[in-house]
């Protein structure tokens, strides 16, 4: 059947057509231009078939916008008559009088108007009158010279002939007065037939012209001028009102029509937007030169338009329209999105809002078509511009329009989140939750949502809930929340629609955007309970959760008991006896530690800095007492939504610096309340955060540190980071010994920032770069992974902070654990130095760099009182130009400048960025403007003006050759090559905030400001420390009264120290008028004591405790003679000596004497990044293509981060700086030179490791017994001798200069030397000391192979030591003398220094450590010394018993250790 079916194919119109048997001639045929045009209309007026739309027309005096129906085509012939009239008024200026009548009843139109008429003479060319030329005759126009410029309607020669063919009649009237002829014509049937022109006579300046014609209504398919076709050529009779002015009074229909201008005009529109019930919009004017009018008004959410090119009404707008729009678009986008950060506006938006009224004259316009409702010029073509002033787009900035396009962006954003509401259902599948059984069904009342902070606090809970019955787990579900919640309130759209955070939580809840609730019945849970730390971030993200629910929900937060807060201990004290407490908040635990700390004892207490830190069974206990632990939100009033407000809106910037600055500390919520307000949970939990969060944020003025920085500096203080470690090593090890809670991710970019050191970060690195830490082609960013780089304390650090302030330091505790102090106080404002910037809650902060050099030169002159010198930012390694701009209130903006200067006439050579423009972004930038290149996207730059570039810079130079073509390289010059290049930025000091000496956050106008505010600081800290050390010395002298007393007691059989109870020798002791000096112990935590130190003490004696005495029973028993007073007795003399300058020395001396020693650093640091720069040239190869045809504006040297341990030791000298030194100089002067250890930092610890102890064995291994004493004296001495402030025990060790023959320092080892020590726990030599050792003079000697064998034994590696710290902070840190000064007796006189040489005899006392004892001699006995033999037989020998080295003894010192110390206990006994 269907096989048999035939398919006849479809025929086009064409081949039906075709089928009608048509000649060739009846086919293809040719018209007349005439015949053309009315037999297809559309292509010359547009369509003859009527139209319904809704447009403007007038009628009863106003403006309507409604339907009508009209002949498109009709109406186009009426306005090309009336735009011919309007173009006269750009002929003839003197034009004043527009006449229109519509005569319905007649169907007659005429148009007349004054001015300058058509001139009535015969055309030669064409042998016709003109006025019969213009209006009779096809393609005819006076617009036809494209070369003039005219701002007339005609263009194609069509217009007013299009009329006269589609008239059944149409008159032609002109008056040429200055032909003195009046014209008149009559053509009919549609231009088919014209009458013989009337001409008569007219007065001379009589000047009009009269067009009338009767349209021809049936080739419109209408019988009479109907209503809706009337109103529109009424309307566009106004239109000409508008636009031509109050220069030319229009009728209509004999009555004057009330429009004077362009604004009266738009008033007719606005006033009847007005009428439809609406307020009147506002409206907006402006003329804009000679040629532009424009006035913008507001829609509500639909673009419209009014416009008009030489009086002709573009309808649908075009590049006129577009060109204002866009302006008034761009600019209210920008307004509003800078103002309302998340409301993501786009132009199109605005446009949308706005009603733009355009009348404007252009020169040869061109339109879409014949109909010219559309302009399609271009706008460079406009002859004119059109640039609107700031004041008129501030106006329309400021209006509702604002208001209308947020209120768009709320109901679009509204939307968009209804998509993820969420709804009461029994099972809902989001990933890690825990829903509870009964969620979402009929007791969903009844449940209780419990978000936690991460993974494992989702553990703790389920933990805990499964300790509750079966049937009350049934009403708890579980959710963990990923770190901290978005802050909705100034989240974009974009942002809350992917959050899936927020879209998990309403599923979960089955939360309905924009919902009011008054229940919760609608929901899956009854209640919502917030499970977070009980820190700072904690209460953060419990803030974050309650913005969430106010911003979207706010009636549900007034639902009681729906917000609930579940707490846990942040601290618990354990006592001995099995009492528990549990602290909630620090305060808490604060208060609780001062009220019982005189009864602490027997406490032990745990932090729990997390909810991971409690274990599963305490879980359990907190759900068990959940009433303990719960705490139910409460909604009082409104000031509970302002508060939450404050904490988290944008809008209230200023009131919440005034909520943090009116923070009193110590405030804290009461945990103990059950119900909690609002408004008490933000001024009293989450001001904490805030607080907290701006601390971490904005540095301090003093050291310009931020907690992180300062935690990294502390430790590496501590730990005395002379040896390069891995960051990530040195990130746990900051981690264990400041107590830093946050990632250590961020805590290694923090190191890796302090030791960068390319143009644009630091200008001084306190940390040294081993390795790649980032360079300035993308700002840094490029550092190796931490696991890879290495890094150490740069030398110059210790000079900028130094050692003798660490004891004046308000040290921190957190956990029990002595961490940072409040702010270290460096020698200059280190803020200045290397900059900070910062965003915290409620303020920010940005301070460029200074230049070192200038802010010591001001405190210098604040020392001097003088007037400080203005200083101007600085970036070490800049070679571009800073110059200062404006002074503004509150701060200066300076013009940053990079370097870029002519090769040729085609190439430029730019070899400097401004600060923080890296390499690569530079180099992209280059690219988007080369020719050819092609982006990511493949699309070709807009506006390239470059050849083509090349780039020969390395990771610290800039160095690109550029080149243009000639006329581009013009361009670029008369624009400026710095703008064209964007070679220019600009940095400002108007937003200087920091934390100054008391915690409080203030203002700095200026950088004197800053320096003149650390000045009076750092001035008292001088005095302090003058102070301080002052009562070191005093301290020191009362030991070395007592030692004296003690061993002539001793000696002469006063004292008994052998054979007697430990009591009765202190009860003598003290009744003999000894001063105790006791021993000061820390305490694992404050409040509780440390009970082990004195386990074998016997009892207070007296209220003395044993170990106050040990400073002088732990003396060694050889020290116990009348040498060793003499000696103690010229050291007392000494002393009192350096008590006596320090006391003249004035704290400015002090301060002078640092700054010395920083500036030699300087020096050196600038010598050192001379020596690479001139490296890195020669490897350029010397001729310096980048260095020819042009000057680099020159600043003072940069820093280099790095510098040689041979220039430092070449520089500094042992004699004048007693600082750790390399003393090669000395040892190539002297052939008698046995070792030379070289340094290996430039400071060091309190132990030497066991390799630096091996190679000591046969040198210099015992220094005096009062080593503190002449370290401190060495410290003293440095600033009268220029040395660096880095003074210390760590790091000083002078030179045993002992005259030698050179064949005894051939011929036998090295003798030992060994001192007399007071104790067995003797801290060892500094392992980066400079130690340098001469040979003895070789002298008689019983069995002098023994004692050769005996320095034998002495070379080998000493027994681990027992290191011990100073007495405390304050003490410590104490240098070396040399051993000759400290060998001289106390008279000295008439000895020559070959007489002054320590014989060495065998110790009576340690025979097989091989050290020996020497006692200093006087003058007659120094060559009669006897050497005694000793038996075989010694005393038993002590575990770890080692070469005994002194340094002089006090009680402190001798079990416990300094905090800076600590660090390098483990590593050294590990070493050992």
């Amino acid at each position: 059947m269907a096989a048999e079916t035939k398919k006849i194919p479809l025929s086009t119109s064409d081949s039906l057509n075709m089928n009608q048997e048509k000649t060739i001639e009846e086919t293809y045929q040719k018209k007349s231009q005439l015949e053309h045009i009315l037999l297809r209309p559309d292509t010359y007026i547009g369509s003859i078939e009527k139209h319904a739309q809704i447009l403007w027309v007038f009628e009863n005096d106003k403006i309507v916008h409604r339907s009508v129906t009209y002949v498109p085509g009709l109406y186009k012939i009426f306005d090309e008559i009336l735009v011919n009239a309007a173009d006269n008024k750009q002929r003839d200026p003197k034009m004043d009088s527009l006449k229109v009548v519509i005569d319905v009843e007649n169907n007659l139109v005429s148009v007349y108007n004054n001015g300058d008429g058509v001139p009535v003479d015969i055309h030669k060319e064409e042998g016709v009158y003109v006025p019969e030329l213009i209006f009779g005759h096809l393609l005819t126009s006076s617009n036809y010279d494209d070369t003039m410029k005219k701002t007339t309607g005609g263009r194609n020669g069509y217009g007013a002939k299009l009329t006269n063919i589609f008239s059944t009649e149409f008159v032609i009237e002109t008056a040429d007065g200055k032909r003195k002829k009046k014209y008149k014509q009559v053509f009919s049937n549609n231009m088919g037939k014209r009458s013989e022109p009337i001409i008569t006579k007219c007065k001379e300046g009589e000047n009009w012209t009269k067009v009338t014609f009767k349209p021809d209504l049936a080739k419109f398919s209408m019988t009479h001028l109907e209503e809706d076709v009337v109103a529109l050529m009424k309307k566009r009779v106004v239109d000409m009102a508008g636009c031509l002015g109050k220069t030319v009074k229009v009728e209509l229909n004999g009555s004057r029509v009330p429009v004077k201008s362009f604004q009266d005009y738009v008033s007719m529109y606005l006033n009847s937007a007005a009428e439809s019930g609406s307020e009147r919009p506002k409206c907006f004017y402006e003329k804009v030169g000679e040629r532009w009018e424009v006035c913008v008004s507001l829609t509500e959410g639909q673009f419209q338009q009014a416009s008009f090119v030489n009086s002709i009404a573009t309808i649908k707008g075009g590049t006129h329209v577009d060109y204002v729009t866009n302006q008034i678009t761009n600019y209210v986008m920008n307004a509003v999105n800078k103002k309302h950060k998340n409301s993501n506006i786009k132009a199109h938006n605005v446009k949308n809002y706005l009603w733009v009224f355009v009348n404007c004259l252009i020169d040869n316009p061109a339109f879409d078509s014949q109909t010219k409702e559309t302009l399609t010029l271009r706008q460079s073509s406009f002859g004119s511009k059109c640039e609107l002033s700031e004041d008129f787009l501030k106006k329309v900035a400021k209006s509702d329009i604002v208001d209308n396009l947020l209120s768009w962006a709320k109901f679009k954003e509204n939307k968009e989140l209804k998509k993820t509401d969420g709804t009461k259902t029994a099972k809902v599948n989001v990933p890690k939750l825990e829903d509870a059984n009964e969620a979402g069904g009929r007791y969903s009342e009844k449940c209780t949502l419990i978000l936690t902070e991460g993974d494992s606090a989702k553990a703790l809970a389920i933990a805990g809930v499964a300790g509750l019955s079966q049937m009350e787990r049934n009403f708890y579900g579980v959710f963990p929340l990923r770190g901290k919640l978005l802050n909705v309130r100034e989240a974009t759209p974009k942002q809350l629609k992917e959050n899936k955070e927020i879209e998990s939580i309403k599923k979960i809840l089955g939360l309905q955007h924009d919902k009011q609730y008054s229940n919760v019945k609608s929901l899956r849970y009854g209640h919502l309970m917030i499970m977070t730390d009980q820190d700072h971030d904690g209460s953060h993200i419990k803030g974050l959760l309650i913005n969430f629910i106010h911003s979207f929900w706010p009636s549900l937060l007034k639902v009681p008991s729906f917000l609930v807060e579940f707490i846990t201990p942040i601290v618990k004290a354990t006592h001995r006896n099995g009492t528990v407490l549990s602290f909630y908040s620090m305060p808490e635990y604060e208060s609780w530690k001062e009220s019982s700390s005189g009864n602490a004892s027997g406490w032990s207490i745990k932090y729990y800095k997390g909810l991971g830190t409690s274990t599963s069974k305490e879980g359990k206990d907190y759900f068990k007492n959940l009433h303990k632990h719960k705490k139910d939100f409460l909604w009082m009033d409104e000031l509970d939504g302002d508060a939450i407000e404050l904490a988290f809106s944008k809008k209230k910037i200023e009131a919440r610096k005034n909520w943090l600055r009116q923070h009193e500390p110590g405030t804290h919520l009461d945990q103990n309340q059950k119900l909690i307000k609002y408004s008490d949970f933000i001024n009293k939990e989450l001001i904490l955060f805030s607080m907290a969060d701006l601390q971490r944020s904005i540095p301090s003025m003093v050291d310009g540190l931020k907690p992180g920085q300062r935690k990294i500096l502390f430790c590496s203080f501590k730990r005395n980071f002379v040896k390069e470690a891995k960051v990530s090593q040195f990130s746990g090890y900051v981690s264990e010994h400041s107590a830093y809670h946050h990632g250590e991710q961020s805590l290694a970019g923090t190191i890796i920032g302090m030791a960068q050191d390319f143009v644009g970060s630091n200008n001084i690195n306190l940390l040294q770069p081993n390795g790649q830490f980032g360079t300035r082609s993308v700002g840094g960013k490029d550092h190796a992974s931490a696991r890879y780089i290495y890094t150490q304390l740069s030398p110059i650090t210790r000079f900028l902070f130094p050692k003798d302030d660490d004891g004046l330091l308000n040290y921190l505790d957190e956990d029990g654990q002595t961490i940072e102090p409040t702010w270290y106080i460096p020698i200059i404002p280190t803020v200045l130095v290397n900059g900070c910037e910062g965003i915290g809650t409620g303020w920010s902060t940005f301070i460029p760099n200074y230049n070192p050099r200038d802010v010591v030169a001001n405190i210098r002159r604040l020392l001097n009182g003088e007037m400080m010198e203005p200083m101007n930012p600085w970036y070490r390694g800049f070679k571009g130009t800073i110059e200062k701009g404006a002074s503004k209130e509150g701060g200066c903006s300076y013009t940053v400048n990079g370097l870029i200067n002519e090769v040729n006439e085609t190439t430029l050579r730019i070899t400097e960025l401004p600060i923080r423009r890296w390499t690569d972004d530079y180099k992209a930038f280059l690219n988007s403007v080369t020719e050819g290149i092609r982006d990511e996207n493949g699309n070709l730059p807009k506006d390239p003006f470059v050849k083509d570039f090349r780039k020969y810079g390395d990771d610290a130079a800039v160095h690109f050759e550029v080149q243009l073509s000639e006329e581009n390289m013009l361009v670029a010059k008369q624009e400026g090559l710095l703008k064209k290049f964007k070679l220019t930025t600009t940095i400002s000091t108007s937003n200087m905030h920091l934390f100054d000496s008391a915690g409080v956050i203030k203002k700095y106008d200026n950088p004197e400001q800053i320096l003149e505010n650390f000045f009076h600081l750092r001035l008292e800290y001088y005095e302090t420390r003058k102070k301080v050390l002052l009562e070191n010395l005093e301290f020191e002298l009362l030991k070395l009264e007592n030692k004296v007393r003690f061993i002539l007691g001793v000696v002469r059989g006063e004292i008994i120290v052998n054979n007697r109870k430990r009591a009765d020798l202190l009860l003598e002791l003290h009744q003999k008028g000894f001063n105790p000096i006791p021993k000061k112990s820390k305490a694992v935590v404050a409040g509780a004591t440390d009970d082990t130190e004195e386990a074998e003490d016997s009892p207070d004696v007296s209220g003395v405790r044993a170990s106050d005495y040990d400073y002088l029973l732990s003396m060694a028993i050889g020290t116990l003679t009348l040498e060793r007073v003499q000696q103690l007795c010229a050291d007392r003399d000494k002393l009192n000596g350096e008590v006596d300058s320090l006391r003249k020395t004035t704290p400015k001396v002090l301060w002078v004497k640092d700054l010395e020693a920083l500036e030699m650093q300087l020096d050196m640091l600038d010598e050192y990044d001379a020596e690479a720069e001139e490296a890195r040239r020669k490897l350029k190869g010397g001729g310096a293509k980048g260095e020819t045809g042009f000057k680099v504006s020159k600043q003072a040297p940069k820093y280099p981060r790095k510098y040689t341990k041979k220039a430092i030791s070449e520089e500094v000298s042992v004699e004048t700086t007693g600082t750790s030194s390399s003393f090669a100089s000395e040892t190539a002067s002297s052939e008698n030179a046995a070792v030379v250890v070289k340094p290996k930092g430039r400071a060091g610890s309190k132990k030497a490791p066991a390799k630096m102890q091996e190679k000591l064995s046969p040198v210099l291994d015992d220094i005096d017994e009062d080593d503190e004493i002449e370290s401190l004296k060495n410290r003293l001495n440095a600033y009268r001798l220029d040395s660096s402030p880095e003074q210390s025990a760590d790091m000083e060790t002078d030179v045993l200069q002992v005259p030698a023959r050179r064949g005894a320092a051939r011929k036998k080892p090295l003798a030992n030397v060994s001192v007399i020590s007071d104790s067995d726990d003797e801290p060892n030599l500094d392992d980066d000391a400079d130690v340098e050792v001469k040979a003895l003079p070789e002298t008689k000697k019983k069995g002098g192979r023994k004692a050769a064998a005996a320095n034998d034994k002495a070379a080998k590696p000493p027994a681990p030591t027992k290191r011990r710290g100073p007495a405390s902070q304050q003490y410590q840190g104490l240098g070396q003398k040399l051993l000759t000064e400290m060998l001289k007796p106390a008279e000295g006189a008439g000895i020559s220094p070959e007489k002054k040489v320590r014989k060495v005899r065998a110790s009576p006392f340690n025979k097989k450590s091989g050290s020996v004892d020497s006692e200093p001699m006087s003058a007659s006995s120094s060559e009669n010394t006897d050497v005694i033999d000793v038996p075989a037989r010694a005393r038993p020998q002590r575990a770890n018993r080692k070469q005994t080295r002194y340094v002089l003894s006090d009680s402190e010192s001798e079990k416990e250790e300094s905090d800076f110390e600590q660090a390098n206990d483990d590593s050294d006994s590990s070493s050992d």
